[in-house]
């Protein structure tokens, strides 16, 4: 059995709404994206440097870096648990586990501190 003290609200159930719930937050930024996308066909630098320096689409993007982060921790713990596993892997199963949802955390933690860097910088 796999213990569950990294993942990330101690529940499946959390987790599954968790996931559910950043999906739709980060579907939603997609759309709006999509429509500024489709409304303005010939989108230059400076209206899209304009639209990224609105307080409303900072929030957004924030929003839905942080959503990206809980999704993508939750989906990668998930397939840790799932597959990198004493039956799969044998004595080096749980070191290799425990490595790999390492790595995760620092790629994630970079990305969501280089993303808040990135939206919030100027």
């Amino acid at each position: 059995m796999v213990s569950s003290a990294t993942n990330f609200s101690r529940s499946g159930l959390s987790d599954w709404l968790i996931q559910r719930a950043s999906a739709v937050v980060l579907g939603l930024y997609v759309l709006v994206l999509g429509w500024v996308f489709v409304s303005s066909p010939s989108l230059e630098f400076a209206e899209w440097s304009l639209l990224f320096d609105g307080l409303s689409m900072k929030i957004g993007t924030s929003l839905a870096l942080l959503a990206l982060c809980a999704h993508s921790w939750i989906g990668m713990w998930t397939v840790a648990t799932d597959y990198l596993t004493k039956s799969h892997f044998g004595r080096h199963g749980t070191s290799l586990r425990l490595s790999f949802l390492g790595f995760c955390i620092i790629v994630i933690l970079v990305y969501l501190v280089w993303g808040f860097q990135i939206v919030w910088s100027k």
